[in-house]
């Protein structure tokens, strides 16, 4: 018996020990599912790589989800590949396109978790997709200039992925940083990027967060007031809507009605005296921008108090059916800006208003589209340089922009892409970065089945994939992929 409880003490701790220090080999590892995260191993799999999306939360999706920010931005003519899937089934789900047409900001809102529930169905039918949950990234397996893996923690446990490529989905381009590979931060100048509507001088200034929030209607007796934060000022939100019912103006119903959501839920995300916050946390470790982001969250909660004591809708509360968080606000906040990639090529605003008058003819190398204008939210920082913002054609988004000038082994996604300040405020919306997370997982696979790196793939390569996944290379919006002509037309 002794002999038998020796034994199996041992197993246990062998296991134990296996479970602290886990070793994995793939062939595409996804450093964070949000939304360009997902989309990229999503691709990646059916692409033939086997990959590994490891994602610090429980939730896939990102800004879309857990992040809380489901109303979608721009791309609702451009049925473009993982973009138009995700949308058919938010329309399956609630009954066609008028069903989640609910507010005035975009014409599909949904609630996060049912956003998070699709995306877990879509990765759950790849084969060659695996996705684990509450690992959060530390550091970087390097051999010189080239990236084979990551490193991850879980409390006391460690998690180790050797990968071929590895693919950065972090919101802020936390692997860039562990990588070593050369990113821009904050606002560029005009000489650095021949922008004339760019500052004449480089400044650090980023975009404001937005720590969003799902509020739900518990019905016209109830009352769900939170409790008055420690910091609540009236005054910072006086403004946020006018109490006159003179028409056109934006009464309390219809600031709410922006990011009106199906079955009664209010996406808050207002920029006007809302909930837009100026915080900083890029280069801050993750306990200091946890610490830091209790400041977003706090402003958040002041804006809720607002909404239910000043403005009378008390029948508003913090949705209990969404986020499985302690406080009900979703896991991450909306951040607009992070670390952004210096890549093979620099997208500016000079390749989206003239694209056909550069002489990079980026068009050409065309990966995934975007049509939403330049949304820049500075509001919350009175030392953020003003800049006049012009409406923009649809674009696209170049292959050398998601690799980097240098490393190997690593591709970039999210809001992290090789473009200027300026022109980070279109292709940062969601179903853009979709669809750029689609061609970073399409160009992965093509690494790995052709042993090269990324940066040796035939651009018309990775554009044949893309156009096999109907996806747009080029914004033709009136030649849609079920019409015959679609891929004669993108070519």
């Amino acid at each position: 018996m002794r002999k038998i409880f020796i034994l199996s003490l041992s197993l246990f701790i062998a296991i134990a020990a296996e479970a602290k220090n886990l070793n994995k080999k793939v062939d595409v590892l996804v450093v964070c599912g949000g939304a360009g995260g997902t989309a990229a191993g999503i691709q990646s799999a059916r692409s033939g790589a086997k990959t590994l999306i490891v994602e610090p939360s429980s939730w896939l999706g990102g800004m879309l989800t857990a992040a809380g920010v489901s109303c979608t931005d721009g791309n609702h003519d451009l049925p473009s590949g993982i973009w138009a899937e995700f949308r058919q089934k938010l329309y399956d789900r609630y009954g066609g396109p008028q069903a989640v047409a609910t507010g005035w900001v975009s014409y599909t809102q949904f609630e996060p978790h049912v956003g998070d529930s699709i995306f877990k169905a879509m990765t759950a039918t790849e084969k060659n997709l695996q996705v684990l949950y509450g690992y959060h990234f530390k550091k970087c397996i390097l051999s010189g200039h080239l990236v084979q893996g990551a490193i991850f923690e879980n409390g006391k446990n460690t998690l180790t992925i050797h990968a071929k490529i590895v693919i950065d989905g972090t919101e802020l381009g936390d692997v860039m940083k562990a990588s070593g590979t050369a990113y821009s931060l904050g606002m560029d100048s005009r000489k650095e990027t021949g922008e004339s509507m760019a500052p004449e001088q480089r400044s650090p200034i980023i975009q404001d967060i937005t720590y969003a929030a799902i509020l739900k209607d518990y019905g016209p007796h109830a009352d769900m007031t939170i409790k008055k934060p420690d910091s609540y000022n009236p005054k910072l939100f006086k403004g946020c809507c006018s109490l006159s019912t003179v028409k056109d103006s934006i009464d309390r119903i219809k600031m709410l009605n922006y990011g009106r959501l199906p079955h009664g839920k209010y996406m808050i995300n207002w920029p006007e005296y809302g909930n837009d916050i100026y915080l900083n946390v890029v280069e801050k470790s993750e306990a200091e921008r946890t610490k830091e982001l209790k400041k977003a969250k706090e402003h958040t909660l002041s804006f809720i108090y607002y909404i239910q004591h000043e403005l009378g809708l008390k029948n508003l509360g913090l949705a209990d059916d969404e986020f499985p968080t302690a406080d009900k606000l979703p896991f991450i906040p909306y951040h607009r800006e992070g670390r952004r990639l210096q890549g093979v090529v620099l997208l500016t605003i000079n390749h989206i208003l003239k694209p056909y008058d550069m002489p990079e003819k980026l068009y050409r190398t065309g990966i995934s589209v975007g049509d939403y204008p330049i949304d820049h939210h500075h509001g919350q920082n009175p030392h953020a340089p003003h800049i006049d913002f012009p409406p923009v054609p649809s674009f696209c988004v170049p292959m050398g922009a998601i690799v980097p000038k240098v490393t190997n082994g690593l591709l970039v996604t999210e809001k992290g892409i090789s473009s200027t300040n300026i022109v980070n405020g279109a292709t940062r919306l969601q179903p853009c970065v979709l669809l750029t997370g689609q061609a970073a997982g399409a160009l992965a696979a093509l690494s790995v089945k052709s042993n090269t790196q990324p940066r040796n793939i035939s651009v018309r390569k990775l554009q044949n994939e893309l156009l096999n996944q109907n996806a747009y290379l080029l914004p033709l919006f009136d030649i849609k992929p079920a019409n015959p002509y679609f891929k004669a037309a993108q070519k």
